[in-house]
């Protein structure tokens, strides 16, 4: 059996990156899920991950051989107020794995004990947030949004204390790399110069390695991320995702998303969503992530400036051109993606026009007054066989856009397009909520396997007219979602 051959990098950076700290073992550790697909493409043998030696990796009993157990340093500014000292407060990043084909993957225990940086925390996980991001982070690789994945969730036969008591758990967590914004600031804010330039040149390396070719290597690199996080943040609006806690130390250089804490998906569509029990001012509602992924942008721009130019003026300048590119670069993703909801397959962003935005933006307006549900009128707005099911106050609506198809070459809308960009299922909160009950108080996991499973094939039409796929009833219906750290 196969078990995770390591090979680290980020460990051999100077120690000021990060502190060793091995895992807390836990008492009884018992598998609840190991993700037998993810394992295989990582080269791991799933017999193995699910034998007794994987779970006591798993759980933190045991480190594999070629692991080099780390606990790495942030900043951040969190809900826009700054933090200079975070860190991995209740996670171990075992190490780095390389996949079949040679890339590289760090593989991370969350919820595995308290580290340094845990700030009188226990660094235990509660299961309930453990199985959240499980549930969340698979089904969002499973719609083709770049995000950290969930490799196994073990339970460790511990209870943890929050308002109650409740049952503990490790999240295996595996990322192209956990280097965020908040990591650039740790230093900047310290002028540590040459810890900087050390870590874009590992970012680089990683994740740009085209950015080397450049005669400003850190410029490139800057522009890089600005790019994928403009894609990234424009795919979560496409499928009606909040992120709750869009904070710097919790947005990747990668273009990862990363931290399923307080996340959901909006059932009625409502731009100024907000669900997040610690997002009182609402500053990451739905409609404020485009501007948030810029304001983040601007402060890894602000800690890159010693290296974009030795003059300050200079670089100042180099990063507002690089943040300007920001609008277009999220504009051109988002307008492509909701083009592709609609079936305008010849459509894309250099040759949309002021019609085709229009018709766009009124359907949201057709939908936010009506209270609509975002997945499934763009679902049933798929398949004509379908569209007798939606609101009779889009009638108006769907002739304009029938009208409008007929304009292309195809004369009708892109309907398997449209069908392989709308979703029949996502992870709605209420089911989310329910699987996380079952298992907290009744020990009984069948939702959250079932829901795992489900999740895994987001766009399955043999999901239509289960629960999988309808929105709350008005009793099921949740308002608020918590962090769990």
């Amino acid at each position: 059996m196969t078990s995770p051959t390591f090979d680290n990098t980020y460990a051999q950076l100077p120690e000021r990156f990060y502190q060793a700290q091995l895992p807390t073992p836990v008492a009884a550790p018992a598998l609840i899920r190991a993700n037998v697909e993810l394992a295989r493409q990582l080269g791991i043998d799933p017999d193995w991950l699910a034998s007794t030696a994987g779970i006591e990796m798993l759980a933190g009993n045991q480190i594999p051989q070629g692991a080099m157990p780390i606990s790495t340093v942030y900043a951040g500014h969190q809900f826009g107020s700054w933090n200079p000292q975070l860190g991995d407060g209740r996670a171990v990043l075992l190490g780095e794995i390389l996949d079949p084909a040679g890339a590289r993957f760090d593989m991370q225990l969350k919820g595995s004990g308290p580290t340094p940086y845990a700030r009188g925390g226990d660094g235990r996980a509660p299961l309930g947030p453990v199985l959240r991001e499980y549930i969340v982070s698979e089904a969002m690789a499973a719609l083709g949004i770049a995000t950290t994945r969930s490799l196994a969730a073990v339970s460790t036969g511990e209870p943890v204390y929050r308002e109650s008591e409740l049952p503990g758990a490790v999240l295996t967590r595996i990322a192209a790399s956990h280097i965020r914004i908040g990591t650039f600031e740790f230093f900047a804010v310290r002028k540590d110069v040459e810890a900087l330039k050390i870590l874009a040149d590992h970012v680089i390396g990683r994740h740009y390695p085209a950015a080397s070719k450049s005669s400003n290597p850190y410029l490139a690199l800057l522009e890089m991320v600005i790019k994928r996080v403009a894609g990234l943040v424009a795919n979560w609006q496409c499928v009606g995702f909040i992120h709750g806690v869009l904070n710097t130390d919790n947005m990747l250089l990668s273009g990862e998303t990363i931290d399923y804490g307080p996340c959901a998906f909006m059932d009625s569509y409502n731009p100024g969503q907000v669900y997040s029990s610690i997002d009182r001012g609402r500053r990451y509602a739905y409609d404020k992530q485009p501007e948030i992924g810029h304001w983040n942008l601007m402060v890894l721009a602000q800690s890159l400036l010693p290296l974009l130019h030795p003059e300050t003026e200079q670089a100042v300048s180099l990063a507002r051109g690089a943040l300007e590119a920001y609008s277009t670069q999220f504009y051109q993703s988002h307008v492509s993606g909701m083009a592709r909801k609609i079936g305008l397959s010849a459509i894309t962003a250099d040759n949309i026009n002021a019609g085709d935005e229009a018709l766009i933006r009124d359907l949201l307006g057709l939908m936010q007054a009506q209270e609509l549900d975002f997945t499934l009128t763009f679902r049933h707005l798929s398949d004509p066989d379908k569209q007798a099911k939606l609101d009779p106050s889009l009638a108006p609506w769907l002739e304009r856009w029938l009208s409008r198809c007929q304009d292309d070459a195809s004369q009708q809308p892109d309907y398997a397009l449209m069908q392989a960009s709308n979703p029949m299922c996502i992870p709605r909160n209420h089911l989310i909520e329910a699987a996380i009950d079952a298992a907290t108080h009744r020990n009984d996991f069948s939702d959250f396997h079932a829901l795992v499973d489900v999740l895994a094939h987001p766009y399955d039409e043999q999901y239509a007219d289960t629960k999988f796929s309808q929105p709350p009833s008005v009793e099921e219906i949740v308002q608020n979602t918590f962090c769990g750290t």
